[in-house]
């Protein structure tokens, strides 16, 4: 489950892709669409985020920010040689 870091409150608009950047800020980008990229990101809001290692953060469906714990398992590419 995910946890509410930061009320934000954006108004989301279609066609863009919403973001936290490398500075904790939320930004966003128009969404490719067949191959096409129009323009570099946009600062929507600055926040300044301290962002914690082990957790994604993202924009949650309210426009605030939320973060969940990575998962960090699954299956081995080779398995072990017997001997």
């Amino acid at each position: 489950m995910s946890e509410k870091v930061e009320k934000v409150g954006i108004k989301r608009e279609s066609g863009y892709l919403y973001f936290i950047d490398k500075q904790g800020d939320v930004s966003r980008t128009s969404m490719a669409r067949g191959g096409k990229r129009i323009g570099k990101p946009l600062k929507v809001k600055k926040i300044g985020l301290k962002k914690e290692k082990g957790h994604l953060y993202f924009v949650d469906k309210d426009g605030d920010i939320s973060r969940s714990v990575m998962s960090r398992g699954g299956k081995t590419k080779f398995k072990k040689a017997k001997k």
